[in-house]
């Protein structure tokens, strides 16, 4: 069987690529919080937000990272590890204990790269000098919980933040030049159409981007969005809706930016809608599919 080839730059090839074996990423729990649930941004937190949806974990740092890391060496064959530190804000604390919550990836000889997940309005110039000093030893990425460019949106779904903290951030972020940049974006935000995805797709062409994280909106429980979703205030994109606005949004992008996420998982026990989301393999088959059909690829449409 031929391999497939994608039409898209997938970070799994970039990976393979840059280090000649198989690369895994270990999703951490370190503990952080959010100011955006805390109080300091705003009460409640994003109207889609359930951090179980990926952040069950109460084991400490340490014990995630080696069960990760023994966990992908024996079901994925992965020979070395990118440690993401992924639940809720991973810049939210003192410089000091940024440091010293990062520098535990130091003990893994396996490990090759550091990913953050963040908030574009978290993150400054002192907390920069920290994620810079792991520059010379691996490879580090700064994921900004973008999810549109659209502040009527951002502010509807309670984001507490606009594009132009995330144009900051990213500003900051370049004067670091050795920093990788990955926005996270959401298609089927409520309120967006077509025209709101294509216009969050084209400006992260434009910003020529290092990666990106696309996701479909999806309705969990115990979240604001599932009361919109009851209440037949909403509903998320059907399959084939997702699977064309996703393509769309590839070619508008920079051929060079890395993809690294195209859809998203949840814990069925979590999930309302929709039922395809963990269709992992069939979303990622469709969106290549739709590119081979319009004799297109990532890029096409890319234009500064």
């Amino acid at each position: 069987m031929s391999k497939v080839k994608y039409r898209y730059r997938k970070f799994s090839d970039y990976l393979k690529d840059r280090y000649g074996c198989r690369v895994y990423k270990v999703g951490v729990n370190a503990g952080f919080s959010c100011p955006n649930r805390d109080g300091k941004k705003s009460s409640g937190g994003c109207i889609y937000c359930n951090n179980k949806t990926f952040g069950r974990q109460d084991k400490p740092v340490r014990e995630q990272i080696e069960d990760g890391i023994n966990f992908t060496r024996k079901r994925c064959s992965a020979e070395k590890h990118i440690i993401y530190f992924q639940s809720f804000t991973n810049t939210y604390a003192t410089p000091g204990k940024l440091e010293k919550l990062y520098n535990i990836i130091r003990e893994y000889s396996s490990v090759v790269g550091l990913s953050i997940g963040t908030r574009p309005d978290c993150i400054d110039n002192e907390k920069l000098d920290i994620v810079e000093k792991f520059c010379e030893d691996y490879e580090v990425w700064m994921e900004y919980g973008l999810q549109s460019i659209n502040d009527r949106t951002l502010n509807f779904i309670n984001r507490g933040h606009s594009y132009g903290d995330f144009l900051n951030a990213v500003k900051l972020t370049r004067k670091r030049k050795d920093i990788k940049i990955s926005p996270h974006v959401i298609i089927g935000l409520p309120g967006e159409t077509g025209s709101d995805f294509k216009k969050t797709a084209r400006e992260m062409g434009r910003l020529k981007v290092d990666g990106i994280k696309i996701h479909p909106q999806h309705v969990v429980k115990d979240t604001l969005l599932e009361e919109l979703y009851k209440n037949g205030d909403y509903n998320p994109p059907g399959f084939k809706d997702y699977t064309s606005a996703a393509a769309d949004f590839l070619e508008y992008l920079w051929p060079d930016t890395v993809i690294q996420r195209i859809t998203a998982t949840c814990p069925t026990d979590m999930l309302l809608a929709p039922e395809w989301l963990n269709n992992t393999g069939s979303v990622i088959k469709d969106v290549n599919e739709q590119l081979a059909e319009r004799k297109s690829r990532q890029g096409r449409l890319f234009s500064i």
